[in-house]
C-alpha cells in the first residue's frame, strides 16, 4: 500500500505532502524490534528514546500485538454512548495501581495533552468548597504539558506559546522547586497546581525532596486542587508506576499516556475521591475515540507484561546501570533522572550534534537543550545494550565536537 524507496525519496515524498511542524525527521524508520529499529535504507539502531517514552515494551512486541489484533477482530470502536469491557476493566486497574480510594473515577483520551486538557478543565470546575469561581492555577517555569491551547497555557516555554497567545488565562509560572515561591503563590483563589514530578522536556529535572508533599499540604489548606502530570514518568518509566509514589502524597488529579498504551495512543485522567471525580458532569467533557476497546486492551497487555516480566524491576537496575556508566565518562558534566527516564549534561553545547553523530553510529537520543542529552528508552533495555552507549559514547561526543 507504500510503495518502497530510499531514505531521501521518502523524504522527499514527506516534504511535498506533510506539514512541516516537525521540521526534516531524521530517518525514515521501517521497522522495530525490542529496543533496536531499522530505517528505510536497512541501517539498524539502538532506541534509547523509545517513542519519547511511549514504547514501554519496545517495538512490535509479540504479546501486545496479539492482544490488538484479537481485539479489532472482534470490536474495533464504538461511541461512548456504549462501553466495553475492556474500558472499565483497565479503568479499574489504574484505580487498583495508583492506590486511588473509593470513589475515584478515569476518563480516558487519547494522548497525554488531551488528559491534561481534562484536567485544566477539571481545575476551572473547582470552586475549594465555597461556591465562588476560581481561575488562577499554578504551574512551573519549565514545565510542558502539551500543546493544544489549555495544555499550551500550562506550558511554560515562550517560543511554543507566543505564536498563538492570547491562551486561556489565569495561569501563572513560578520558578521551579522553590518551596517558598509556592507558598506565596497559593492562597483560596487558586484552583489547582499542576506539576511534573521530572520535567522531562526541561531535561529530566526532578523536583527537590520535599517539594511534592509541601504542594499538598498548601493546596489541601486553601481548596486547591493538586494536579500531577505523570506522563512522560508515569507507568514504570522511573520504576515505579507513578514517579510521585516515594513522596507519600495523594493528590487530587494525575494524567497519564505515552508508556500506558505500549505504542498504542491512549491517556487518562484519574481523579482521587469522590468530591473532585464529581467536579465534571455529564455533557462537560467528552472525546470520540477516548477509551476505545482497542486502546483500552493495548493498556490492558502492556500493564500486564509491565507486572508479569518484571520490568519496573529491570528499568530501576538498567537505569541505575546506565546513570552510573555516564557519570563516569568524561565529557558528562551532570546526570539526572530516575529509572530509564535520564538526562545528562555535556561539557560544551554540542547535543544536538551529539544526536547527528549518535545516528551515524546506531543510537537513537533526543536533545532537549543545546548541551543537554535525554534517554526514555524501552522498559526492556538490558544491561549489555545499555553498554553498547557507554562504550560508544566517547567517539559519539568527540565526533559531534569535530562537527562544530
Amino acid at each position: 500500500m507504500t510503495g518502497s524507496g530510499s531514505g531521501p525519496e521518502w523524504l522527499a515524498r514527506y516534504a511535498s505532502s506533510l506539514m512541516g511542524v516537525f521540521g526534516t525527521p531524521q530517518r525514515v524508520l521501517v521497522r522495530g524490534a525490542g529496543c533496536l529499529v531499522w530505517d528505510a535504507d536497512g541501517k539498524e539502531y539502538l532506541d534509547l528514546l523509545g517513542g519519547i517514552a511511549v514504547n514501554a515494551l519496545g517495538h512490535a512486541n509479540p504479546f501486545v500485538t496479539s492482544v490488538i489484533s484479537s481485539q479489532l477482530a472482534t470490536l474495533g470502536h464504538v461511541s461512548n454512548f456504549f462501553t466495553s469491557p475492556t474500558q472499565i476493566a483497565l479503568a479499574e486497574k489504574l484505580l487498583a495501581l495508583t492506590d486511588a480510594p473509593a470513589g475515584s473515577k478515569v476518563f480516558f483520551t487519547n494522548s497525554g495533552t488531551e488528559a491534561n486538557e481534562a484536567a485544566f478543565k477539571l481545575a476551572r470546575r473547582n470552586t475549594g468548597g465555597s461556591g465562588a469561581k476560581r481561575t488562577k492555577i499554578i504551574a512551573l517555569e519549565g514545565a510542558f504539558h502539551g500543546r493544544t491551547m489549555g495544555a499550551l497555557a500550562l506550558t511554560a516555554k515562550e517560543s511554543y506559546r507566543e505564536p498563538f497567545e492570547p491562551l486561556p488565562a489565569g495561569v501563572v509560572h513560578i520558578p521551579f522547586g522553590d518551596v517558598e515561591a509556592l507558598k506565596d503563590a497559593v492562597d483560596e483563589t487558586v484552583a489547582a497546581v499542576f506539576l511534573e514530578p521530572i520535567q522531562g522536556e526541561a531535561g529530566v529535572r526532578p523536583l527537590p525532596p520535599g517539594y511534592l508533599r509541601a504542594a499538598r499540604e498548601l493546596t489541601a489548606r486553601v481548596g486547591a486542587l493538586l494536579i500531577l502530570d505523570e506522563v512522560q514518568t508515569g507507568i514504570g518509566r522511573t520504576g515505579k508506576w507513578l514517579a510521585s509514589e516515594d513522596a507519600g502524597i495523594m493528590p487530587d488529579a494525575v494524567t497519564l499516556a505515552k508508556g500506558l498504551g505500549g505504542g498504542f495512543p491512549i491517556g487518562a485522567l484519574i481523579t482521587y475521591g469522590p468530591e473532585t471525580s464529581s467536579l465534571l458532569a455529564a455533557g462537560q467533557h467528552g472525546t470520540t475515540f477516548g477509551g476505545n476497546p482497542v486502546a483500552t486492551a493495548a493498556a490492558l497487555a502492556t500493564l500486564h507484561a509491565i507486572e508479569s516480566q518484571h520490568v519496573l524491576a529491570n528499568a530501576s537496575a538498567v537505569g541505575g546501570h546506565l546513570r552510573a556508566g555516564l557519570a563516569r565518562l568524561p565529557g558528562v558534566t551532570e546526570v539526572r533522572g530516575e529509572g530509564l527516564l535520564i538526562g545528562f549534561d555535556l561539557d560544551a553545547d554540542v547535543a544536538p550534534a551529539v544526536v547527528q553523530a549518535g545516528l551515524d553510529a546506531g543510537f537513537i537520543v533526543n536533545s532537549p537543550g543545546p548541551r543537554t542529552i535525554r534517554l526514555a528508552p524501552p522498559l526492556v533495555l538490558t544491561t549489555a545494550q545499555a553498554d553498547t552507549f557507554l562504550d560508544a559514547f566517547p567517539a559519539i561526543l568527540q565526533a559531534a565536537k569535530d562537527a562544530q
